[in-house]
């Protein structure tokens, strides 16, 4: 047998579909004809090892609840070895429907309610969240712009606002999400330190460590010996294999007390088994997807490189982020001029462009648009034209 879903620019209709991304627009107070390139998922079929996988298992036709053996665990662990370098052990594992529930049972495990939870905006939204819906108080290490045009750390405000704010808990994103930072070894090693010297647990969210163009992803457990006693690493083959309604995390904890409390607040939100078709997937895709992830990995670095020519070509007054990995480009549009509100209301309503604004990632965002490129060459150019002839 061999891949067969291998041709990225075929587009494929997913209207009707109960897609997100596409079937919502209406009911998300947007116009119902926009162009979505919002939420992190694909408009890639999936590996068609997943695809047969699935099917075999439906064929069954009993979906009672389902556990996973030793197969499962050591295809995530082959995945992790493989492309990360990172031995795991089985008792480290605990399987979650998704890695916004697991940092959500992560602040309810390790935070009282009052307490501080640390992040780094423009951050994923979901992290102000989980902390704002469970009763605690957000506090932001913003990132900040260098000459470079990458995001940098200031580590004296890192550390300054841990004490400051009696932080237990730090939600890092790496890669990160909006601007495909890939924070190096060293970066990591310097907030592990600051973390291990105050006692800050670290919940990593490495959702997206498989997309990586420029340098490498090291996992922060890895990072440096000692890390693993303070850490929760969050993966996940949602966003590699284009399976978030599978709705499967792995997440590993390799301290056996922080385990103990991150499990039980998962008891007690009553997840016990998780879907069999989310698991078989997971596995198919681990274990065969190596192919199909390589030539779409290739497929998504040039939809980068041809955004950011594009840009440069014929956006004047808007910039790309310099990051290194995620499918995902932070556009900054400061230099246009257009206050941030007037642009959200011209990217949607005259562009027809259902985006990420900038604004959501917290106010540092403020100006700035994400677009999801992990779609056939012909959407992302469709939708730089339309903002080229809005600009």
């Amino acid at each position: 047998m061999s891949e067969r879903n291998l041709n990225f620019d075929e587009i494929i209709n997913r209207k009707g579909t109960d897609c997100l991304k596409y079937d919502f627009a209406e009911k998300r107070g947007m116009p119902e004809d926009v162009l979505p390139l919002w939420v992190a998922d694909m408009d890639f079929k999936t590996s068609s090892y997943v695809e047969d996988a699935v099917i075999e298992r439906t064929k069954h036709g009993i979906f009672g609840y389902s556990e996973v053996k030793e197969a499962y665990f050591n295809a995530v662990a082959g995945w992790l070895k493989r492309h990360h370098n990172w031995d795991v052990k089985p008792d480290w594992l605990i399987k979650t429907p998704g890695v916004v529930f697991a940092l959500a049972m992560a602040v309810r495990a390790f935070t009282d309610i009052g307490d501080s939870v640390l992040i780094q905006q423009p951050v994923y939204y979901p992290f102000s969240e989980v902390i704002e819906d469970n009763k605690r108080v957000v506090v932001s290490n913003d990132l900040y712009l260098g000459e470079d045009y990458r995001y940098h750390i200031d580590f004296d405000d890192f550390e300054k606002k841990i004490v400051d704010n009696h932080i237990k808990l730090f939600l890092l994103c790496n890669p990160h999400n909006p601007s495909g930072r890939v924070f190096t070894k060293e970066e990591l090693t310097r907030m592990g330190d600051i973390c291990l010297k105050h006692g800050v647990i670290v919940v990593s969210d490495e959702i997206h460590n498989d997309f990586v163009f420029k340098g490498k992803h090291t996992v922060f457990a890895a990072a440096k010996k000692g890390y693993e006693e303070i850490s929760v690493i969050c993966t996940s083959p949602s966003k590699t294999f284009n399976l978030a309604s599978m709705l499967i995390s792995n997440i590993f904890i390799p301290n056996k007390n922080l385990r103990q409390r991150f499990r039980h607040e998962v008891n007690a939100a009553g997840i016990s088994q998780l879907s069999v078709l989310g698991l078989t997937a997971a596995r198919a895709a681990y274990e065969h997807g190596d192919e199909w992830y390589e030539k779409m990995l290739g497929y998504v670095k040039e939809n980068i490189t041809y955004v950011k020519q594009y840009v440069h070509e014929n956006l004047p007054g808007v910039d790309v982020v310099e990051g290194e990995g995620t499918y995902l480009v932070w556009l900054d549009f400061r230099k246009t001029g257009i206050e941030a509100d007037e642009l959200d209301r011209r990217i949607i309503q005259n562009a027809k462009l259902w985006l990420d604004s900038g604004k959501i990632f917290g106010t540092t965002g403020a100006g700035f648009q994400r677009i999801n490129v992990a779609a056939p060459r012909k959407i992302v150019t469709e939708c730089l034209e339309r903002i080229r002839k809005e600009l």
